[in-house]
C-alpha cells in the first residue's frame, strides 16, 4: 500500500480505462483498530502489508456502487461492516452498522451524508476534521482540481450542489480530500472545495 500525506493513512489502486482514472481503497491505521474505506481487492503484498498494520477491524462503505471487495475482506480479516443508513433496505448486504449525518463510527471518524449522487444518502468520511474521504459525488478526473459526478448520474442536482455547499460551509479546516476516483487533493483541500462550490450553477429560489 501507498504511504499518504499523514503517517497513519495509506492507499492501494485501480486503474479504471473506461474513465482513465485511479479508483482508490483507503486504509486508516489506529491503535484501536484500523479501518478501510471502500476497499478495492488486495494484492497479496498489499494483504501482508495491512496484516503487518495490524489487520482490519471496520469496513465503511460510502455507497452501493463502492462494494467492491468489502464483504471478501470483512470475511478474510474478521471485520465488521459499515454502510449508508439511507440505503440500509436495499443495500447488497447486512452491515454490522448503519450510518447517517454526524454519526462517529471510531474516535476521529465522522459521517457525512451527501444527497443527490447516484444513490441515496452517499457517505463521505471525516477523518479528525482535516482529511475528507469521498465516495463517487466529488472526485477529480484531473489533478489539482475536484469536480461532480456527470449531470447524467446524479439522483438529484440541486441537492447534489446544496450538499457540497454545505459540506464548505461547515468543515473549514479541511486540508486533504481523498476522492474515491481520481486524484487526491493533499493540501488546500477546503480551497479546492470552495474552488468547486463556486463553479457550480445556483440554486433554484421556489416561492
Amino acid at each position: 500500500m501507498k504511504s499518504l500525506h499523514r503517517p497513519d493513512l495509506y492507499c492501494w489502486s485501480t486503474f479504471d480505462e473506461s474513465r482513465n482514472v485511479d479508483f482508490h481503497g483507503w486504509a486508516w491505521i489506529r491503535p484501536d483498530g484500523n479501518v478501510l474505506i471502500d476497499p478495492l481487492p488486495l494484492t497479496p503484498h498489499d494483504a501482508e502489508h495491512l496484516r503487518e498494520l495490524g489487520g482490519v477491524r471496520w469496513i465503511v462503505i460510502t455507497n452501493s456502487d463502492h462494494t467492491r471487495a468489502a464483504r471478501e475482506l470483512a470475511a478474510s480479516f474478521g471485520a465488521s461492516l459499515a454502510g449508508p443508513a439511507a440505503e440500509r433496505e436495499s443495500f447488497p448486504f447486512p452491515c454490522d452498522r448503519w450510518l447517517a449525518e454526524g454519526d462517529e463510527l471510531v474516535p476521529g471518524l465522522r459521517a457525512l451524508s451527501l444527497d443527490g449522487s447516484k444513490t441515496p444518502g452517499e457517505l463521505a468520511l471525516m477523518i479528525e476534521d482535516t482529511t475528507l474521504v469521498t465516495g463517487d459525488l466529488i472526485r477529480a478526473h484531473r489533478g489539482g482540481s475536484l469536480m461532480l459526478l456527470p449531470d447524467a448520474k446524479l439522483g438529484d442536482k440541486p441537492r447534489a450542489v446544496a450538499s457540497v455547499r454545505k459540506l464548505v460551509a461547515e468543515n473549514p479546516a479541511i486540508d486533504a480530500v481523498l476522492v474515491g476516483d481520481g486524484w487526491p487533493v493533499f493540501r488546500n483541500g477546503h480551497q479546492r472545495l470552495a474552488e468547486l462550490a463556486t463553479s457550480l450553477p445556483p440554486l433554484e429560489v421556489r416561492s
